[in-house]
C-alpha cells in the first residue's frame, strides 16, 4: 500500500485519496478522520491494520476498496488526474470553507472541488437559499421558480440548486438573468456535467457563479451520489424551498435533511389535481414546510424583511395581476 502512503503526509492530498476510496456521506470514515486525522486514516485503510476508531466491517470494506485502487494498473494516472490542479479544492480550515457544512458532523464532506467564485461559500448562512424541485416540472412550476429565484437574486440572495432539468435549471437561469449569484451542487465530478444537456448552463455558472462537487473529477453520477448530495443542498443554506415535487420524489430528501439540521423549509402549493405538486402538498399538510407563494415569504423564513420600498412594489404587482385576471369575470347575479 506504499502508493497510498506516499500521499498521507499532507492533509489535503490525504483527503483526496480517501475520496477515491470511499463514497460520500460515510459517517464512519468521517468519525475516523475526526479522531486520527486524514493522513493516519489513509495509512490505516491502506495497510488494513485494525483500529478501534472504525467498525471492523466498515474497515474491511474500505481496505478492500483501497486494494482495488492501488491494484489498478491505471491507479497512478487516475491519481494524477485528480491532482492536476484544474479545479480548486476547499477543505475544513480553508478561508472559503462553508462553516454551515460542519453542522453535518461526521457526515460532512471531506473536501469540495470548485469551479468559479469560491468566495460564495464563505458568506453568511442566511445569504444562501436552496430552491429545488421536480425534473419533470410544469409551466406553472417553471414560472413560480423563475419569479422566486429572480426576486431573491435581486435582493442579493445566493440561489443554491442541483443543476438538474426542470426546477433546478430554472432557478439557476433566473438567478443569472437577474445578475445574481448561484451555486450548482453536482452529483458527479466537476468536469463531468450532469445532465449533459446543461453543459452550457454549467459553463456559464462556472464563469460567474460556482460549481461544487464533493466527488473527484471524472466521477460518474449514481443513485447513492444523488441521495448523498441532498444533505449538501440542505446544509448549505438557511432555508430550502420546494417548488413542485412528486410524492416519491428524491427532492423530498432535501427537505427532510434540512428539517433534520434545524433549517427552515418552505413549499410552493400547486393545483390539487397535479401529481407534480403532491410532494409539496404533503410537506405543507404535515407541517414540515411553511407556505411559500413569492419571494417575500422566503425572506420571512430567513428572517429578512423587505425594505419599505420593495414590499409595496411587490404588492402593487400582485394587485395588478389579480385585477387583470378578474376584470372579465361576470359580476354577481341581481
Amino acid at each position: 500500500m506504499s502508493l497510498l502512503s506516499d500521499y498521507a503526509s499532507e492533509e489535503r492530498t490525504a483527503r483526496v485519496m480517501l475520496l477515491l476510496i470511499a463514497e460520500p456521506d460515510d459517517a464512519s470514515l468521517g468519525s475516523l478522520i475526526r479522531q486520527v486525522g486524514a493522513g493516519d486514516a489513509l495509512r490505516v485503510l491502506g495497510s488494513g491494520d485494525e483500529t478501534s476508531a472504525l467498525p471492523s466491517d466498515r474497515a474491511a470494506v474500505l481496505h478492500g476498496r483501497a486494494q482495488m485502487l492501488t491494484g489498478d494498473r491505471d491507479a497512478e494516472a487516475r491519481i494524477r488526474e485528480v491532482l492536476d490542479g484544474r479545479f480548486a479544492t476547499v477543505m475544513p480550515g480553508d478561508d472559503h470553507w462553508p462553516a454551515a457544512l460542519d453542522d453535518l458532523g461526521d457526515r460532512a464532506p471531506l473536501l469540495l472541488w470548485t469551479r468559479g467564485a469560491t468566495s460564495l461559500l464563505s458568506g453568511r448562512l442566511d445569504d444562501r437559499v436552496t430552491v429545488t424541485g421536480s425534473r419533470a416540472s410544469t409551466p406553472y412550476g417553471d414560472h413560480v421558480a423563475n419569479e422566486i429565484a429572480g426576486d431573491l437574486a435581486d435582493r442579493e440572495i445566493t440561489l443554491v440548486s442541483g443543476g438538474a432539468y426542470g426546477i433546478d435549471g430554472q432557478v439557476h437561469k433566473s438567478a443569472l438573468a437577474h445578475g445574481g449569484h448561484t451555486i450548482a451542487v453536482l452529483p458527479a465530478g466537476i468536469d463531468r456535467p450532469y445532465p449533459h444537456g446543461h453543459k452550457e448552463l454549467f459553463d456559464r455558472i462556472g464563469d460567474v457563479g460556482l460549481l461544487v462537487s464533493e466527488l473527484a473529477p471524472g466521477a460518474a453520477p449514481s443513485r447513492w451520489r444523488f441521495m448523498a448530495r441532498s444533505r449538501l443542498l440542505a446544509a448549505m443554506s438557511t432555508t430550502t424551498v420546494i417548488v413542485e415535487s412528486g410524492y416519491r420524489s428524491g427532492t423530498l430528501m432535501v427537505a427532510g435533511q434540512a428539517q433534520a439540521l434545524g433549517r427552515t423549509v418552505g413549499a410552493v402549493p400547486g393545483p390539487v389535481t397535479s401529481a407534480t405538486s403532491s410532494g409539496a402538498h404533503h410537506l405543507l399538510q404535515q407541517g414540515t414546510a411553511s407556505l411559500v407563494t413569492h419571494a417575500g415569504d422566503v425572506l420571512d423564513l430567513i428572517g429578512r424583511a423587505d425594505t419599505p420600498q420593495e414590499a409595496p412594489a411587490r404588492q402593487i404587482g400582485r394587485d395588478a395581476e389579480q385585477a387583470a385576471a378578474t376584470k372579465d369575470m361576470p359580476g354577481p347575479a341581481l
